[in-house]
């Protein structure tokens, strides 16, 4: 009686939703009688197959083999891939799209189990559900769990991309080659796409981003992708790819291919900058805190200065400037120690003081091919423990928010106040406290 309740009531909403407009033709309302429409179901079930990886993904007219491939079954490499995807995964269903409300009926659940793997396992009240006649439900039965198949024979085609991959030693001989032709693991690509759309829109990451914005706690962790690329699949009709493409409305991300470090370290990158501002802007969520700023200033800018708008303005400022002295951070943390030793590095002298500091500690140079290196490398010290430096890293970092100010044609901030802040921040991140204070006493 389940059965039959989830499929009837199925059947009923295609009809409401097709027949509706044409409530007084008998013919279109009898294509939705319970048998009618089970044995209409039965046939075209044949002209969709529920895959696991899709050619048309590859070439939209491609016309050889899609997969089916139980995850659970592949190889367990290190590498991530469809593998891990376990016993619980996603089926794609690839064909005829006018045929795949058969596939919407087929992974309706009962007691959590899609009624295609009843099916599948010749469920006996399942069989009563479908028809009276034994003999016809059987059919049935048989035509949709036929929903998965596995040919005998696969075939390419000429639009499905191939690869040549040498398993041989003679590049220049046909025989050490093996002829590939990747497939577009639509499961995992949906895997992946769920992942990423709950990191960019789940409530959970919302509030942990925030979180992370605001720098309180947050008891889950902050998940990021950056650098995302979507690739649309289908074009205005995604339907005609697959069903899981469908249903991802045709997007298909793609990651940014880059070495796990670079992802990290892309914003820090300060090598060959004439200054490490050019690379500071790109941090974290720098422009974004700019923006708002900007946007807080021109939101009050014929108002009265009250405390409340000074309050809010140095607390907008500071945010930015703790994101400056974090910047630091990371570029430090990039960078092995003497760096700047190089002389490919452009960075004023202030900035390289504050982004290397541990190079006041290896040895000065004493090479011929370096005869200026002993030099630097004395000066650096120097003017690293006298930290004027300071002063003028806070200096530039003033001039640089004043001057993002000024593009957008808004008043300009106290530059002394600006740079206090930034100075203290500078300070505490780069330098140890003692240190610190034999500054401070002008011991140093």
């Amino acid at each position: 009686m389940r059965f039959r309740a989830v499929v009837a009531d199925f059947i009923e909403g295609r009809r409401e939703a097709k027949v509706k407009g044409t409530e007084g033709n008998a013919d279109a309302a009898a294509k939705y009688e319970y048998a009618a429409w089970l044995g209409d179901a039965a046939r075209r079930v044949r002209q969709i197959e529920a895959v696991t990886h899709v050619l048309k993904a590859t070439h939209p007219d491609a016309r050889g083999s899609s997969l089916h491939i139980a995850p659970q079954s592949l190889p367990a490499h290190l590498e991530i891939g469809s593998h891990l995807l376990g016993e619980h995964f996603a089926e794609d269903v690839v064909g005829n799209a006018a045929a795949l409300d058969v596939y919407k009926l087929l992974k309706l659940e009962v007691d959590g189990k899609r009624l295609l793997d009843w099916m599948r396992d010749g469920d006996p009240d399942l069989r009563a559900a479908l028809a009276e006649d034994a003999e016809l439900a059987d059919a049935w039965m048989h035509a949709f769990a036929s929903l998965v198949r596995h040919e005998p024979t696969v075939s390419t085609h000429a639009l499905a991309k191939q690869v040549y991959w040498l398993v041989g030693v003679r590049a220049d001989h046909d025989g050490d080659y093996h002829l590939l032709q990747p497939m577009f693991a639509s499961s995992l690509a949906h895997a992946v796409h769920a992942d990423i759309q709950e990191a960019r829109f789940g409530e959970g990451n919302k509030a942990a981003r925030q979180a992370f914005r605001d720098k309180t706690n947050h008891a889950e962790p902050y998940r990021d992708y950056r650098n995302l690329i979507a690739r649309k699949l289908g074009g205005t009709k995604p339907q005609n790819v697959s069903q899981l493409n469908s249903e991802r409305g045709g997007v298909n991300y793609l990651l940014a291919s880059l070495p796990p470090a670079v992802w990290v370290e892309r914003a820090t990158r300060v090598h060959k900058q004439e200054s490490a501002l050019l690379s500071f802007q790109w941090f974290e969520d720098v422009k974004k805190r700019v923006r708002d700023l900007a946007e807080f200033l021109r939101s009050v800018q014929n108002q009265n200065s009250t405390a409340a708008i000074r309050d809010e303005r140095d607390r907008q400022v500071q945010a930015i400037a703790d994101q400056f002295a974090l910047f630091g951070a990371s570029v430090r943390a990039g960078y092995p120690a003497g760096w700047t030793r190089d002389q490919g590095a452009r960075l004023p002298w202030c900035e390289q003081l504050w982004l290397d500091p541990e190079r006041v500690d290896l040895p000065d140079r004493e090479t011929a091919d370096d005869p200026q290196g002993r030099a630097d490398d004395q000066a650096f010290r120097e003017d690293y423990h006298r930290g004027d430096w300071c002063d003028e890293v806070a200096t530039r970092f003033a001039q640089w928010l004043n001057q993002r100010l000024r593009e957008r044609e808004l008043p300009l901030l106290a530059e002394a106040e600006v740079r206090h802040w930034a100075r203290a921040l500078v300070l505490d991140v780069t330098w140890p406290v003692p240190l610190r204070r034999r500054a401070v006493r002008g011991d140093a």
